[in-house]
C-alpha cells in the first residue's frame, strides 16, 4: 500500500527521491499498467523517428551543406547562414506577415473552440448534441487543398454565395481573394471554420469531468445558466485553457504552410508570404538547405522564448503554468 502511494507522489515530492528509487518506481508502474505503456509506444516511436532523430541534422545550419558531401564533409561556416537570413531584403516583411497571422490566430481562433464547448454544454438533447458535434468536427478531416478551393468558390465574384447575397442586397460583387487587406482575415476565418470544432474536443472533455453535484448545488441556490458557466465551468476548465494557450503561444511562428499556400495568389503574395512559404521556396526549390535549417532553428528559439515567457506570465496571473512543480 505504501508503494502505491509513493508512485502517485507529486513531482515536488518525487523530485527528492533518489534516482535509483525513482527508476524502481517507474518499473513498478510499467509492470502494473503494461497496456497503457504499450498504447504509448506508437506515439513515442513516431516522435523519436520523425522529431528527435532528425533534430540532430540541425547542425547543417552552421555548415555550407552539400548533399553530395553529406554532413560529415560539408564545410563549417559558423553563423553565416543566420546573418544571411536577417540580411534578406524581404525578411522584415515575411516576419511581419508571420507575426500578424500568428497573432490573429491566437487572438481569434483560440477562444473559438472554448466558446463552442461552452455552448454545446448547454444543449440538453443528447441526439442533437451528437449531430452538432459531428458537423463541426468534419471540416478538420478535409485537406487544406479542398478547403482552399472551397474558400475561392464561396468568395468567387461571379458564382460565390457571398457575392450572390451582396448582389441581392443591391451591392456590387467584390473580388475578396484579390484584396490584399482582406487576405489575413480570410485566412484566419478559414482556419477557425476548419479547426475550431475539432479543437473543442479538449474543452468538452474537460467540462465532462466537472462534478455535476456542483451544478445541482448552484441550482438550489438559484443560479442561472450564465452564472453556472461563469462561476463553475470556466474556473474549473481554466487549467486546461492555460495549457492550451501556452501551447498555442509556443507555436506562434508555426503558421501552417499548407494553410497559407492554398489560399495564396500572386495578387496577395505580399500579405501572405510567411516564414514557411519562404522556407519552401528557398529550401526545396533552390536547394539552400543550410539557410532554411537556420530559419527553422530561429523559429524554434522564438517559440521557446514565447513559451517560457507566457508560462511565467500565466503563473503570476493565474497561479497555473505549463510545468509541474
Amino acid at each position: 500500500m505504501i508503494k502505491d502511494e509513493t508512485v502517485c507522489l507529486p513531482q515536488s515530492v518525487a523530485s527528492g527521491i533518489p534516482l535509483m528509487q525513482r527508476m524502481h518506481l517507474l518499473w513498478e508502474s510499467i509492470t502494473r499498467h503494461p497496456v497503457l505503456y504499450v498504447m504509448m509506444l506508437p506515439g513515442l516511436t513516431f516522435f523519436i523517428m520523425f522529431r528527435l532523430i532528425p533534430s540532430f541534422g540541425s547542425i547543417i545550419a552552421w555548415q555550407k551543406y552539400n548533399v553530395f558531401k553529406g554532413i560529415l564533409k560539408s564545410p563549417w561556416v559558423g553563423w553565416e547562414n543566420f546573418e544571411r537570413m536577417f540580411a534578406y531584403p524581404d525578411f522584415v516583411r515575411i516576419m511581419y506577415n508571420t507575426l500578424a497571422i500568428g497573432g490573429m490566430l491566437v487572438l481569434f481562433s483560440f477562444p473559438a473552440p472554448i466558446l463552442l464547448a461552452l455552448l454545446l454544454n448547454e444543449v440538453r438533447s443528447k441526439r442533437f448534441k451528437r449531430v452538432i458535434q459531428t458537423v463541426i468536427y468534419m471540416p478538420h478531416f478535409l485537406s487544406w487543398v479542398i478547403v482552399g478551393q472551397l474558400v475561392y468558390s464561396v468568395l468567387s465574384p461571379t458564382s460565390g454565395i457571398v457575392n450572390a447575397v451582396i448582389r441581392a442586397l443591391g451591392g456590387k460583387s467584390v473580388f475578396f481573394m484579390a484584396q490584399s487587406s482582406l487576405f489575413k482575415p480570410i485566412a484566419v476565418l478559414a482556419y477557425i471554420w476548419k479547426e475550431a470544432g475539432f479543437m473543442s474536443i479538449v474543452y468538452i472533455a474537460a467540462i465532462s469531468g466537472i462534478d455535476q453535484s456542483l451544478y445541482e448545488a448552484a441550482e438550489i441556490d438559484g443560479a442561472g445558466r450564465w452564472t453556472k458557466m461563469r462561476r463553475i465551468t470556466l474556473p474549473l476548465i481554466m487549467p486546461t485553457i492555460v495549457i492550451m494557450l501556452l501551447l498555442d503561444i509556443g507555436r506562434f511562428l508555426e503558421v501552417g504552410f499548407d494553410h497559407i499556400w492554398n489560399l495564396l495568389n500572386p495578387v496577395v503574395w505580399s500579405q501572405g508570404d510567411i516564414l514557411n512559404t519562404y522556407i519552401f521556396r528557398v529550401g526545396l526549390q533552390d536547394g539552400r538547405y543550410s539557410l532554411t535549417t537556420a530559419i527553422g532553428i530561429f523559429k524554434a528559439f522564438i517559440g521557446l522564448v514565447l513559451l517560457l515567457g507566457g508560462n511565467k506570465l500565466a503563473e503570476k496571473l493565474t497561479g497555473r503554468g505549463f510545468f509541474l512543480r
